[in-house]
């Protein structure tokens, strides 16, 4: 997924829009047994035991793979080179345990699953986990507000999410003359025109077919789009600039319409209570790890998965028209040949395509396109608080920070966690998990982007952003003595020097991209791609597409394995039946070289 926490931005915007595998190593032959026992298969199924598969990757796509194939009677071994859960697991904090408490809980960034998502909630459900009766999906909570911070003394934008049981959140009244005034600011610097204009051009995308949306509007930047050059600065900072950098992780100016519409489109029918898996906004009841990953590695072992922990894959091999084998690298730094009967390559993509050779690229033309997918930073920190901070119970957007930063305070939402008695020395009360989406713009305290800080000039920067947005309105909201420590996602490393690296980018959506994303299935007979980056309904690197995506794989696998197992089921984002009509004229419109009818320019 890349990460979903990216998408939380259109979600917040869509509600206010609605209130206005097991391989063989070496010489062992290629059927030998996973280390745990596999259990028998569902009653119905065709035991595929002799069908081994090799999972390279075990992020979500590789072990949404791995749990699909397990249930169906393969043998599977996922080979992942750092930790089980990818971008989307947590982490322990080092050396920040102390009298026997668990270490401080991070992560690459905050969770985020969206009602719009129904794969991967359907795989959560799926997972069992002591006394919830729906597995590991019963530990999803709902916020009940969200926020678009400003800076220079505005007030922010604070909203209820609406949705059937939420209870609202606790207001004073000075909580709702403060959230009065940020609505009457927003409206009074968004002039009439312009938001008429924007629901404008939103009904065109949402009555345009498929045809339109796939060519003209995949070639569009959002940025022209909207006409974002001929409008307000505020027009711009939320409608343009701040759903682009923040759902999508790139620009504006060259972000693809087809993208940024889609997503648009599905939280605005989630907020609306159509299609929906459940609320718009859902995250984790804990740390990931202890709600999600961990009891789905367990659930998996149970199944016979196998899993070769620090193993990182180097090379495909291709011979006689398929992967012959697979070298990878053992965790003493050892090359080891791993043949399998088919491979799911769940790698990000800048990941797998350096193990993809020539011949393979010549096999199937979808893999060199994948040259020219690209990838960008996005980057979770989390600072730790000695008390519990008061900004709202739910995510905010910091739309006037430089570093386009978003945020939640994440311990008010973990009910069954004592923060101070069970994380750490037993002081940090709370943490507060920030991620930065822009780092090529220079800061407020130095005057220098986030790649060219070192990584404690960027977590001072990145406070010092946050209180300007939180603490420029008279209530202070941060204070310096509270913050306990930091932690800036390991993946990042070289900032301040003339070379930085990331080692988890997320996929980024310019203009063209859907063109260039590969499907699941290959022209190469037992290989399959599964990841946030491969094609499916939901065009946008998230946990849900790489989720589907794996599902799509294994659907491919079967059918080229002639497997009588069912097949997975992919459900797509929901399309309302009383627009179809609309799209069904759009579509005569089009093939006669016409606009939308709905389109004014």
């Amino acid at each position: 997924m890349g990460s979903s926490r990216r998408t939380f931005v259109a979600g917040a915007a869509a509600a206010a829009a609605t209130a206005g595998g097991a391989m063989a190593l070496g010489a062992a032959p290629a059927t030998a047994a996973p280390t745990a026992k596999a259990p028998a298969p569902a009653a119905g199924l065709r035991r595929t035991a002799q069908e081994s598969v090799a999972v390279l990757g075990g992020g979500v796509a590789g072990l949404t793979a791995a749990h699909e194939l397990a249930e169906r009677g393969f043998a599977v071994t996922v080979y992942e080179r750092r930790a089980l859960g990818g971008k989307a697991r947590s982490m322990d904090v080092p050396n920040s345990a102390k009298g026997g408490r668990r270490p401080l809980p991070a992560e690459h960034g905050f969770r985020f699953i969206p009602g719009i998502y129904h794969n991967l909630p359907d795989t959560m459900r799926r997972i069992p986990f002591p006394g919830n009766p729906n597995g590991v999906h019963d530990n999803l909570v709902a916020p009940r507000e969200m926020m678009f911070a400003r800076t220079g003394g505005r007030e922010d934008l604070r909203m209820p999410i609406p949705w059937p049981g939420h209870q609202p959140a606790d207001l004073t009244l000075d909580d709702i003359r403060r959230a009065l005034t940020g609505l009457l600011e927003t409206a009074a610097n968004l002039p009439a025109h312009e938001s008429a204009y924007f629901v404008n051009r939103a009904l065109v995308f949402l009555t345009s077919c498929d045809e339109r949306r796939d060519n003209t509007w995949e070639r569009t930047p959002w940025w022209d789009f909207v006409r974002a050059e001929r409008m307000s600065k505020d027009y711009q900072r939320i409608l343009a600039i701040g759903i682009t950098r923040n759902i999508v992780a790139t620009k504006a100016e060259e972000a693809s319409t087809r993208t940024v519409g889609t997503l648009g489109e599905a939280f605005v029918l989630n907020a609306l209570g159509r299609g929906a898996d459940g609320p718009p906004d859902r995250i984790l009841d804990a740390p990931t790890n202890e709600a999600w990953i961990d009891p789905w590695v367990d659930h998996l072992r149970s199944l016979g998965v196998d899993f070769r922990i620090g193993w990182t894959v180097r090379e495909m091999r291709y011979a006689d028209g398929k992967i012959s084998a697979a070298m990878i690298e053992d965790p003493g730094g050892v090359r080891r040949t791993v043949t399998a009967g088919h491979y799911v390559c769940a790698l990000p993509v800048e990941h797998a395509r350096p193990t993809w050779n020539a011949a393979m690229r010549a096999a199937d033309p979808q893999l060199a396109r994948c040259d020219k997918l690209r990838t960008d930073w996005m980057t979770g920190i989390q600072f730790y608080l000695t008390e519990r901070t008061p900004i709202l119970h739910g995510h905010v957007n910091l739309i006037d920070s430089p570093w386009s930063l978003t945020a939640i305070a994440q311990a008010q939402h973990w009910p069954d966690r004592d923060f101070p008695a069970d994380y750490g020395d037993g002081t940090a009360a709370d943490c507060l998990s920030v991620d930065i989406s822009e780092w090529d713009k220079p800061g407020i305290l130095y005057g220098k982007t986030a790649k060219q800080c070192t990584r404690e000039e960027i977590a001072r920067e990145v406070w010092a952003q946050l209180k300007a947005s939180l603490n420029d309105t008279g209530k202070t909201v941060l204070r310096d003595s509270t913050l306990h420590s930091w932690f800036l996602d390991p993946g990042v490393a070289g900032t301040g020097t003339p070379n930085p690296t990331n080692e988890d980018e997320l996929l980024i959506h310019p203009v063209g991209t859907f063109h260039n994303r590969p499907a699941a299935a290959t022209k190469i007979p037992n290989f399959f791609l599964a990841g946030d980056y491969v094609s499916v309904d939901i065009d946008l690197a998230t946990m849900e597409g790489a989720n589907a995506s794996a599902r799509a794989a294994v659907n491919a696998l079967l059918d080229r394995a002639g497997s009588t197992a069912p097949r997975c089921t992919v459900t797509p984002l929901f399309r309302p039946p009383e627009i179809e009509f609309l799209k069904r004229h759009d579509r005569t419109r089009y093939r006669l070289g016409l606009r939308n009818a709905l389109d004014v320019g």
